[in-house]
């Protein structure tokens, strides 16, 4: 007797889109059957033609919380996380007071988060100056790798790497086999660039033009070379640096990268001055280069497709009453990422199957979760319904995360996360999330 059997006209299997019956037991999915198996079961529910995924991984979400709660926490971000059918993040070692870059700090994390997770939570260490010592036991308590910056990372207490700290890093995460991953931008480089400051988008786009990527990404490829080490670059914007990575992969080099849904559909032509709801760092650049970073996903250069969930107070969002120089860089998106990426992927003819891969399998690897991202006998039953021709309007007050600003607001989007399931169970309205290890445990 199963505990739940999920049917639909398409579920979205590694070996493709197909009519299926999956059945869960004790949390896992125990068998995958042709649509109209007979599997006993305690609930038996058939979905249709409303599509069933396996639950998405955002391995880049800044929780925030402790220290900086008022701007996000684990159950905000995590609701939200859920109604996007988003069930696995991976929490960043900043904006939080301590950030996560000792055991003490990780420890901290786990008690705020614990008992308010609406989804698992994994964590990222962090790796600043000072505090590279403490990279192996971080990685003996369960982080699933290490965070750097290459520039200021807008918090004092997370300062930035230099390239020769970078390298010391690589050739000790390299004895771990553990993935550093990288924000990819060159301080000089930016220091060269026009300061930002202002309400015009255009100007706060030149002052951190292509180049500032570009150099950064070329730096890591070859300190990753060297010191034979994982790498991977965060949020990557600029469609420049596609064939640096591309060559680093072709020679060998353990060298992945993401991109970003705000990327793949918002351009900088089209941001309104002042709305500093658009500004993140690295910035949203024109529709050429966007074309160019599709081109790039559907080539393998760029691995995966995640938030870079990065939110904050109203005050901080708009500081500066629209100077894109002063707002807090960021953009909310955890709910919004899939609609957001479908709709956009459709206008492009790629199918919703290379969407789910690249939200849930690609990021799943990236970070070792190998029960995660698929539907597959032996994973968790992480799962979502989702209506793939529904079409819906975003409105800033149905999203879950702590302050509703998005740059999505008024925009109509296609498809409806309809229910999530993490380990078989419906989430809500309680938190049954679990707080998980890089060893499984």
């Amino acid at each position: 007797m199963y505990d739940l059997v999920l049917r639909s006209e398409r579920v979205f299997l590694p070996t493709g889109e197909q009519p299926a019956a999956v059945a869960v037991h004790n949390g896992r999915i125990a068998a995958v059957a042709t649509y109209d198996a007979e599997l006993p079961a305690h609930t038996d529910t058939d979905l249709g033609a409303v599509a069933l995924l396996p639950g998405l991984v955002d391995t880049h979400v800044h929780v925030n919380e402790p220290g900086r709660t008022e701007w996000e926490g684990f159950a905000t971000a995590t609701a939200a996380a859920a109604a996007g059918g988003v069930t696995t993040i991976i929490d960043m070692p900043l904006n939080s007071l301590p950030p996560t870059v000792d055991v003490d700090a990780l420890n901290l994390k786990r008690q705020a988060a614990e008992g308010r997770c609406f989804v698992d939570v994994g964590f990222w260490g962090g790796a600043i100056p000072g505090k590279l010592h403490e990279l192996p036991a971080l990685h003996a308590e369960g982080v699933f790798g290490f965070k750097c910056f290459t520039v200021d990372s807008g918090v004092p207490e997370f300062p930035p790497l230099s390239w020769p700290e970078i390298d010391q890093t690589l050739r000790q995460l390299a004895e771990l086999d553990a993935l550093l991953i990288v924000h990819a931008e060159d301080s000089e480089e930016l220091a060269a660039a026009p300061i930002a400051a202002g309400r015009r988008y255009a100007d706060f786009l030149a002052s951190r033009p292509s180049s500032v990527e570009n150099t950064a990404v070329a730096h890591l490829a070859a300190l990753a070379a060297g010191a034979q080490a994982k790498a991977h670059v965060l949020h990557l914007s600029s469609a420049e640096a596609l064939s640096i990575v591309a060559e680093a992969k072709a020679a060998g080099v353990r060298l992945t990268a993401e991109t970003c849904p705000h990327y793949l559909t918002l351009t900088a032509e089209t941001v309104p001055e002042g709305a500093t709801e658009f500004k993140c760092c690295p910035p949203i650049r024109e529709a050429a280069n966007q074309d160019l970073l599709w081109q790039g996903l559907a080539e393998g250069t760029l691995d995966c497709v995640v938030s870079d969930h990065s939110p904050s107070t109203p005050a901080e969002k708009f500081k500066g009453d629209g100077d894109f120089g002063i707002a807090w860089g960021g953009v909310s998106s955890l709910q919004l990422g899939l609609p957001v990426l479908w709709t956009a992927a459709q206008a492009r003819g790629v199918p919703l199957s290379q969407v789910v891969a690249w939200m849930s399998a690609r990021p799943a690897a990236l970070a070792g979760l190998t029960r995660k991202g698929r539907i597959a006998v032996g994973c968790d039953a992480d799962l979502l319904a989702f209506a793939a021709d529904e079409r819906f309007t975003v409105s800033p007050g149905e999203l879950h995360h702590r302050h509703p600003i998005t740059p999505y607001a008024g925009r109509e989007l296609t498809g409806v996360v309809r229910q999530t399931w993490l380990r078989g169970n419906t989430i809500g309205p309680r938190p049954h999330g679990a707080l998980l290890r890089r060893d499984g445990g």
